[in-house]
C-alpha cells in the first residue's frame, strides 16, 4: 500500500483538523477514516464529498469551490485555462503536501479518456488558496479538511478516491439548455453516470472504449 507523503504543512494541517473531523463522523457514526468519494458541480461551485457507510456512500460535506478558471465544458489542450470534467482517480501518489498552494492533489489529467481523445495538458490540481489555471482552488482551511480524510482513508488502505466532475447537475433539459458547448458529447456519456451514483449511491463501474465513457451495468 502506497503511504501518502508528508511535509512540516501536511502533519500540521492533520494534526489541526484530526479531532474535529473525527467527532464529525462519529456523529454521523461513520468509521473514522472510511473511504471517500468527491463529486464536483462547476456551475454551482461545489465539491462533494461523500463518505462510505456500510455498503454506500453517505454526503459528509458539501464544501464551496473558491475559483475554477474557464468555463463550463471540459479541458482539451496544454493552455486553454480550462479545468476538466470527467472520470478521475486520485491515488496516494498524488497526494502533494509542498504545493505552492498550501496543500493539493493532482487530478490524473489526461486519464484514458482524455487520451484517446487527444486532449493534452497535465498537473490539473484541487488545491488550496483561491486562484486557479485550469485547477479547483479552495482555500486553504478547506483544503486542510480534505487532506486530513484522503490521509485517513489512504491509512485504512483505500487505493485510491473517485473524482467525478461535471458542468451542472447533469439532466437531459439542462444538456439540452447548453447544446452550444463543444462539450455536449462528453455529457451525454456522463449522465447516466451521474444519476446511477444518485440511484444507488454506490461509484458505478464505468470503462472508457474507444474516445467514450461506457457505463457498464
Amino acid at each position: 500500500m502506497a503511504q501518502v507523503p508528508t511535509s512540516k504543512t501536511s502533519v500540521a494541517a492533520y494534526a489541526q483538523n484530526e479531532a474535529a473531523l473525527k467527532q464529525q463522523f462519529a456523529n454521523k457514526k461513520v468509521k473514522w477514516g472510511s473511504a471517500i468519494f468527491i463529486r464536483i458541480y462547476k456551475q454551482s461551485n461545489e465539491l462533494q464529498l461523500w463518505v462510505k457507510q456500510n455498503n454506500q456512500f453517505v454526503l459528509f460535506k458539501t464544501y464551496a469551490i473558491c475559483y475554477y478558471s474557464g468555463t463550463l465544458g471540459t479541458k482539451t489542450k496544454t493552455g486553454d485555462g480550462q479545468a476538466p470534467e470527467g472520470i478521475y482517480k486520485v491515488f496516494p501518489s498524488q497526494m502533494n503536501p509542498n504545493s505552492s498552494y498550501h496543500l493539493s492533489f493532482n487530478l490524473g489529467y489526461p486519464n484514458a479518456f482524455d487520451k484517446a481523445n487527444g486532449y493534452t495538458g497535465s498537473h490539473i490540481m484541487v488545491h488550496g488558496s483561491c486562484v486557479s489555471i485550469g485547477c479547483f482552488a479552495m482555500t486553504n482551511p478547506i483544503i486542510e479538511e480534505i487532506w486530513t480524510l484522503m490521509e485517513a482513508a489512504f491509512t485504512q488502505k483505500q487505493s485510491y478516491v473517485n473524482v467525478f466532475i461535471f458542468p451542472f447537475k447533469l439532466t437531459q433539459a439542462a444538456i439540452d439548455s447548453n447544446t452550444s458547448n463543444t462539450s455536449v458529447g462528453l455529457w451525454k456519456q456522463l449522465l447516466p453516470i451521474d444519476n446511477a451514483f444518485d440511484q444507488t449511491h454506490k461509484i458505478p463501474n464505468i470503462t472508457v472504449e474507444g474516445k467514450k465513457y461506457i457505463l457498464v451495468d
